[in-house]
């Protein structure tokens, strides 16, 4: 009996540990699923003393209010990650995209601090 004990342990091990490759490796991680709407991908971002100056895609209807930003604070600074909430279904590309700006009043900074950018940089399409 505690041959059949052993086997199950170490068969219950394996499947345990076997399903870890099973995941998806394209999942976001679990603190980012919890943010609103989707990632954005975002062809630039700029940083100055008080704007965070972003340049997305849009299919021609894309302006402020379809995205936001999520502000992470830890240790020396910020991580803005901007999310889009609204989707543009527009059928007119723009070939670089649109430029969004908050300034740091509005994302509740201080002025000259720290931030650093969470999302994926994207080539604007050719068009």
């Amino acid at each position: 009996m505690s041959t059949l004990r052993t086997l199950s342990v170490s068969a219950l091990a394996a499947l345990s540990l076997s399903g870890c490759a099973l995941l998806p490796f394209d999942r976001e991680p679990s603190a980012t699923r919890m943010m609103p709407g989707q990632l954005e991908p975002i062809h630039a971002a700029a940083i100055t003393r008080d704007l965070a100056v972003f340049w997305v895609s849009s299919n021609g209807c894309t302006d402020k209010d379809d995205l936001t930003p999520v502000i992470d604070r830890a240790g020396d600074g910020s991580t803005i990650t901007l999310r889009r909430i609204d989707e543009d279904t527009c059928d007119h590309p723009m070939a670089q995209g649109v430029e969004i700006i908050w300034s740091f009043e509005e994302l509740g900074l201080a002025p000259g601090e720290r931030v650093r950018v969470n999302n994926p940089y994207q080539l604007p399409p050719s068009i």
